[in-house]
């Protein structure tokens, strides 16, 4: 399987960022208006990551990284991140079909990732030299001025 691109941490585009909506509390159940801001949301935030995953598609992850929050530049290199992004997209061949499979938001008190709040956009993901769909993960991080920003690509 291709490496863990940018450590253990998220991924999301500045240029496509939304902005934030907060993760209703996990003991309230939200109001029909919270579920539409949140189907709205979860939308924008699958369509920023197909946008993402088009970057890498069309090897422009430099570009990519160049928009991704502090927390994505302070575990890989610009070079680092263009490398091995390249290197395993070349093992796993030309992408064959995209699905988005989940979209959910997690908030991290620093432990295992950094502090904050995510979005994790989750594709399976067909590649044309592979046997079966790859987990394709795109997060976002709510940097402080309230844009999601690019955390982290993984492939699993």
């Amino acid at each position: 399987m291709p490496a863990l691109l940018l450590s253990t941490a998220f991924a999301a585009h500045a240029q496509q960022a939304a902005k934030a909506t907060a993760p209703p509390q996990a003991t309230n159940t939200p109001t029909p208006e919270q579920q539409a801001q949140l189907a709205k949301q979860n939308q924008q935030m699958a369509q920023a990551a197909t946008q993402v995953a088009q970057q890498i598609d069309q090897n422009k992850a430099g570009d990519i990284w160049d928009g991704a929050s502090t927390i994505a530049k302070t575990v890989a290199t610009r070079d680092a991140f263009i490398k091995q992004t390249a290197a395993d997209r070349k093992t796993l061949g030309t992408v064959k079909t995209r699905t988005v499979v989940a979209v959910t938001r997690s908030q991290s008190n620093g432990q295992k990732i950094p502090a904050g709040v995510y979005i994790n956009v989750v594709f399976a993901t067909e590649f044309s030299n592979a046997t079966q769909p790859v987990r394709e993960l795109i997060s976002f991080h709510l940097d402080g001025d309230n844009t999601w920003r690019l955390a982290g690509y993984t492939l699993h």
